[in-house]
């Protein structure tokens, strides 16, 4: 059964599908909730006027003023959507919680979702900017709603009741297994980012030390999406090491090995012993373009790992482990946002 409307609003509340069907609109806004679909439904946008079976353009009277023919959804609330399949629909108003088996959805063509505040926004004195992502209706909504909400979260649309966090995660967590199945990690990527927020505002279900974790990981890369992020960081390491090396790090001299021994009075095998006196710690003018230089030597040979051989004081010794456990972290964090932002 194929069934071609144009319409502004369509109401499929409580409906039954118990055939395999095919929409095809224009201008209309969808409500499925509470649906049932015992066999294949396709919901798809149709740009083209419909053709009349005589040839010629269907008639849409009521609908010359519209903004344009997209399809809107507005619920798949209570829905199954194991054998749903939506194309080039816009889902940045549909409310996805209580959809069973969301991860079995197919979305076909360019569906989109809602998006976060693009641009740049004040919050307590500081500019506060969101990295663009896919977002679902329901996390505007509740960011909207929230005590020190930032502006550009839209509230507009249907009650979400109390949705949160604990509510919104399982909906993500299924979007990105839907995106992940068919082969778009990209895609998914968008949807992980979601999951990971919600866990880390949920206070119900993550517990305080998991939040603080989560909070950590979302910090320094972004749960390992964000490799702008992650270099920031990287680089801030990396001057704060150097810095802190020019300033305590670096010995004053380079120790010299000294060789000492006694000649026997009637001669014979000279034993000579070799040692090497300890760094001293620096002195005078530390920041000179030397030190610099030696201190630049074994940052960026903490950063893969190695060991620069430089003679350090204490302090520089505990300030080259720091950097040689922290700095590849954020180089692999790097990697792994920029990975994550590619593979397929």
């Amino acid at each position: 059964m194929s069934l071609l409307l144009a319409a502004c609003e369509l109401e499929c509340r409580r409906t039954r599908w118990s055939a395999t069907a095919e929409l095809r609109l224009r201008y209309a806004t969808v409500d499925f909730s509470q649906a049932v679909f015992e066999y294949p439904l396709t919901i798809a946008a149709e740009a083209s006027p419909f053709e009349l079976p005589g040839g010629g353009p269907m008639a849409e009277q009521g609908l010359d003023g519209a903004p344009d023919a997209g399809v809107r959804m507005a619920s798949l609330r209570g829905v199954d959507a194991a054998h749903l399949v939506l194309a080039d629909v816009d889902l940045s108003q549909c409310l996805f919680t209580g959809t069973v088996h969301l991860d079995q959805l197919r979305l076909e063509g360019a569906c989109t979702f809602a998006r976060v505040p693009f641009r740049t926004v004040w919050r307590h004195g500081r500019p506060v900017r969101f990295t663009e992502r896919r977002t679902l209706a329901e996390e505007h909504h509740w960011r909207a709603w929230q005590p020190a909400a930032i502006p550009g979260w839209n509230m507009v649309g249907s009650s979400t009741g109390h949705v949160g966090p604990a509510q919104m995660a399982p909906v993500y967590r299924a979007l990105r297994k839907s995106f992940e199945d068919s082969k778009n990690e990209p895609g998914a990527a968008d949807f992980y980012y979601g999951e990971m927020e919600m866990r880390r505002h949920d206070r119900e279900g993550t517990t305080r030390t998991e939040r603080g974790l989560l909070h950590g990981y979302w910090a320094l890369s972004g749960y390992g999406l964000r490799a702008s992020r992650a270099l920031y960081w990287l680089a801030a390491t990396m001057l704060a090491t150097v810095v802190l090396l020019m300033g305590f790090g670096i010995a004053r001299d380079s120790p010299k090995q000294e060789a000492t021994g006694t000649v026997p009075a009637g001669g014979g095998k000279v034993t000579f012993e070799i040692g090497k006196a300890d760094p001293q710690n620096p002195q005078g003018d530390r920041f000179t373009g030397e030190r610099f230089e030696k201190a630049l030597n074994v940052t960026l040979d903490s950063v893969v790992f190695r060991s620069s051989g430089q003679d350090l004081t204490t302090a520089g010794t505990y300030i080259e482990m720091t950097s040689r456990l922290t700095e590849p972290i954020l180089l692999g964090l790097t990697v792994l946002a920029v990975r994550n932002r590619v593979k397929r």
